[in-house]
């Protein structure tokens, strides 16, 4: 095997242990790590079967063909950062809306000590 074959190679194991210890440690969360796991997954295979690196290569006109796979871990890579994206939009709207809510309640809850701070010194006048 080449140089780069085995880099390739060891590169995609790295990636797939580094995810399992951080699923299993639950510093990562399954349904962000599946995305990830594919994405190694895919690595390892085309690191390993050579001739469809070779045929994905030719297919799309790089004529080196391990060149093709640091395109596809690109485009993976690609993938899971929109998928983050949007993700983390989803994360921005709930935070903005639970801070709103926060700051409302909190209003209210101040009014609601004002009124009753009135009706005790009310009722202390009374007496």
């Amino acid at each position: 095997m080449e140089r780069v074959e085995m880099i390739a190679i060891m590169g995609s194991l790295i990636l797939l242990g580094i995810i399992f210890h951080l699923v299993r440690t639950k510093r990562l969360r399954i349904q962000y790590s599946l995305l990830w796991m594919l994405t190694g997954v895919v690595l390892l295979i085309f690191s390993i079967w050579r001739g469809l690196l070779d045929a994905m290569a030719k297919l799309a006109g790089i004529f080196y063909p391990p060149a093709a796979l640091f395109l596809i871990g690109l485009l993976f890579f690609l993938v899971i950062m929109l998928h983050f994206s949007v993700i983390i939009s989803k994360l921005y709207e709930s935070n903005k809306e639970l801070a709103q809510k926060l700051a409302i309640l909190t209003w209210r809850l101040k009014e609601l000590q004002k009124v009753d701070r009135f009706k005790r010194m009310d009722a202390d006048a009374n007496r």
